[in-house]
């Protein structure tokens, strides 16, 4: 087995054109390393863009990593038809700061789509030290809910959402989050998921002054804080994800500039995923 090679690749949701999807990696070094909130970049072809995804599992056994995506763009397309046995051209990682594990308390997880598959290393960790677990997931249907299983192993309460009632409690996780907040007191909020999301969950909170952390999914290029690519405005300051995140006090981010930069290569990637055939 080579470096950067899949192992196993699982379907774990498909609903109309999108596929959420499991891989694990062989990369031993990595897997070494690791600590839950970092990530790592890859590159699908010697030509490609490099994109970051969330370590969500490692396998010291078998040296390897597990990376959950959604098939959105033209690089998470490609790495979609990928088959097992199949090599990446390249990986590095772990990269970013990790998470912050310790006892809180009482502690609300909220995952949005695909950044569910996010969430879940730093739930399991943060239970891991006793704190209380509450989570709450959601996705736009029932079929993209993704890891149901695991948080229900490691979550004291949890509670599912679809924007179209499909499964579990119809709207989104911000309905739930909102009378939550009104019906008991949290020492803290990790929230991960689209940015919209993430900066309503952080509105919610902020009048309450609980401590919101949300990892950030801005554009990202080389990954090391050379770029500049990934940069936002936080707390009045400029900050670069890839190293001085992902995660960050959600109360003190830009958000409106995050969602416009985040638009910044729309067209191009519109255009791009004409080539990739179904």
């Amino acid at each position: 087995m080579t470096e950067a090679q899949i192992i196993s690749k699982k379907i774990l949701a498909e609903y109309e054109n999108t596929r959420i999807i499991k891989i694990e990696i062989y990369s031993p070094a990595i897997a070494q390393h690791y600590l839950p909130g970092q990530f790592v970049i890859i590159m699908v072809s010697e030509k490609g863009e490099r994109v970051p995804l969330t370590i969500v599992e490692t396998n010291l056994a078998n040296g390897s990593i597990n990376l959950i995506f959604q098939e959105i763009g033209y690089t998470t397309k490609l790495l979609g038809k990928l088959k097992e046995g199949d090599k990446l051209y390249h990986i590095v990682g772990p990269l970013g700061k990790p998470t912050e594990i310790k006892k809180f308390g009482n502690v609300l997880i909220i995952g949005g789509g695909v950044g569910t598959a996010e969430a879940y290393p730093v739930t399991k960790a943060l239970k891991q030290q006793n704190n209380k677990i509450t989570t709450i997931l959601g996705a736009r249907n029932k079929n993209l809910i993704i890891l149901e299983n695991e948080f229900k192993d490691i979550s004291d309460e949890i509670y599912i959402t679809t924007d179209d009632g499909s499964y579990g409690i119809k709207g989104f996780v911000t309905d739930v989050l909102e009378q939550l907040l009104k019906e008991r007191t949290f020492d803290l909020v990790y929230a991960v998921g689209p940015v919209v999301m993430m900066k309503a969950v952080s509105n919610l909170t902020l009048p309450y002054n609980i401590p919101t952390i949300v990892s950030l999914n801005t554009i990202m290029v080389d990954g090391t804080g050379m770029c500049g690519s990934c940069r936002i405005t936080y707390n009045g300051s400029i900050k670069y994800v890839c190293c001085d995140g992902p995660e960050f006090d959600g109360h003190k981010v830009d958000w409106d500039e995050i969602i416009n930069r985040n638009k910044t290569y729309l067209l191009q990637e519109q255009t791009i995923l004409k080539f990739i055939q179904d």
